[in-house]
């Protein structure tokens, strides 16, 4: 674990900003990762709306460590110094792997040519069928060319580059990507922050216009983690980043990518480093064009691999890949609706938000209106990730039951059109709702089918079951800096 005094607060220089779901004001801050109220004193108050105005952390101690507490816990998000620390050209080296795909490779290392921030790049040829015409690109770009013996995966391929790199950081960048011009100046004053190990940017489609399949990529694909930066943790908003385009600490990795794992183990590496009190951010200022893939055949396969791939990464972090987590109650109160009991699930939420507002009496001011808003809506927006979770990862279960009952019937055709039909008012996709839905539906079927694949393979149902874990803790300002990347400290409200 990182202990040092470097890392136990946040560069003064930094500034930080409460994070888009964040409520509450004042004196008290409701969100993060895991879901937490914490009530500031009157001094870390006046220190938030300093940060919320723009001001620097600073140089006080008690305000650095506070800043680090927030940002630790997804309250909230750092704002690096521009133009400072690691930006030097001679900071990165970018390692890309390669299957042969040589226009593509073509493309990607004249937009690494003209970064300044780029000190070398090292091309890992993992296996091509025309391994010429990969070198041929090579040498005209002077990228220097590593040829493995055999195909080992994109995690082995991305080892062996970054085995070659000189530089303190060190960047993936896969063929298929095209970085946008300045990416990496967004990326790399993060790294100022000693405890920062990774950065990613957002992925976003290279190409939006074309065929139904082209259009819902653009907008659903599962590269793109969304417009809003955060600390990357299991079970958080953000909670992986893709192999696609990464930049590493070079001394943070160990032993770098899991070569045993051919997917996910971009997602085993984030989550290492996370459990080895690293921190991983992901910043959306920065974004790297990827080339999806749109061909029907292939587009279901790969979503079914990337379903399968949440077993294996079960084995290695029990808990972490679970379709959803929500609070017995409101999985009590749903349980209910689903049985045809909704007086039932409402009760259930009421009494929850009774107990709720008895256990924050002397907290907060006026905990009965906080206990039903929290209750009450919680248990509300859980149903919609009850409902994706019934499509998607439970789908073969459900469509089994439902062949025996007809109010599963009902709520299955109930789940499978409210999502899909919500995200299209929300998102505003260049789709007709029918055609959306219906490719929405593809994704999770397949999706929820590699999921099933990969638990009979690895022999595990970790990925299957809900994590009904979820309480919400509050604790203290001081209490959350002494706590740290944990939550020890928090009391907990069942």
């Amino acid at each position: 674990m990182l202990d040092t005094a470097d890392d136990a607060a946040l560069p003064g220089a930094f500034r930080v900003v409460l994070d888009a779901l964040v409520r509450g004001g004042g004196t008290v801050l409701l969100g993060g990762t895991p879901f937490r109220l914490v009530r500031l004193s009157p001094a870390e108050a006046a220190a938030v709306r300093r940060w919320q105005a723009g001001e620097a952390v600073g140089g006080a101690p008690a305000d650095r460590a506070l800043a680090r507490a927030l940002v630790a816990a997804n309250l909230a998000q750092p704002v690096p110094p521009a133009g400072v620390g690691a930006t030097a050209a001679d900071a990165v080296t970018v390692v890309v792997p390669v299957r042969d795909h040589a226009a593509a490779l073509r493309r990607l290392l004249a937009a690494l040519a003209a970064d300044a921030a780029v000190a070398a790049v090292v091309v890992v040829d993992d296996g091509s069928r025309d391994l010429a015409a990969v070198a041929a690109v090579a040498a005209a770009s002077g990228a220097r060319l590593v040829a493995r013996p055999s195909s080992g995966g994109p995690g082995a391929a991305r080892n062996t580059g970054a085995a070659l790199a000189g530089t303190p950081l060190v960047a993936f960048v896969d063929a298929d990507c095209v970085p946008a011009p300045g990416w990496l100046d967004a990326l790399l004053p993060h790294f100022t922050d000693p405890r920062v190990a990774l950065v990613a940017p957002r992925i976003v489609a290279a190409d939006e216009d074309g065929g139904p399949l082209t259009r819902y990529e653009a907008v659903r694909a599962p590269h793109d983690r969304g417009p809003a930066p955060a600390r990357v943790v299991p079970g958080g908003r953000v909670p992986f980043v893709p192999g696609a385009a990464l930049v590493a600490r070079a001394a943070a990795l160990g032993a770098g990518f899991d070569p045993a794992l051919r997917g996910g183990e971009d997602v085993d590496l984030v989550w290492r480093l996370t459990a080895a009190g690293h921190h991983v951010r992901y910043e959306p200022a920065a974004r790297v064009a990827h080339a999806h893939r749109t061909a029907p055949r292939d587009w279901l396969a790969r979503r079914v691999s990337y379903g399968a791939g949440a077993a294996p990464l079960a084995r290695r972090h029990p808990g972490a890949a679970r379709p959803l987590a929500l609070s017995p109650w409101s999985a009590a109160a749903w349980l209910a609706v689903a049985l045809g009991r909704p007086a039932i699930g409402a009760g259930i939420t009421g009494a929850a938000a009774g107990l709720l507002a008895r256990e924050l009496r002397g907290t907060v001011e006026r905990p009965a209106g906080l206990a039903v808003r929290l209750a009450g809506l919680g248990t509300l927006r859980s149903g919609r990730v009850v409902a994706d979770a019934l499509v998607r990862t439970w789908w073969p279960a459900g469509a089994a039951g439902a062949l025996r009952s007809a109010r599963l019937r009902r709520a299955m055709a109930a789940a499978a059109l409210a999502g899909p039909l919500l995200d299209h008012r929300s998102q505003r996709p260049p789709l007709d709702p029918v055609r959306w839905t219906a490719l929405r539906l593809l994704d999770d079927a397949a999706y929820g089918w590699g999921v099933w694949l990969g638990c009979l393979r690895a022999r595990t149902p970790d990925p299957l079951l809900p994590d009904l874990s979820w309480r919400m803790r509050s604790c203290t300002g001081a209490e959350l800096v002494r706590a740290g990347d944990t939550v020890a400290r928090c009391q907990t409200f069942r």
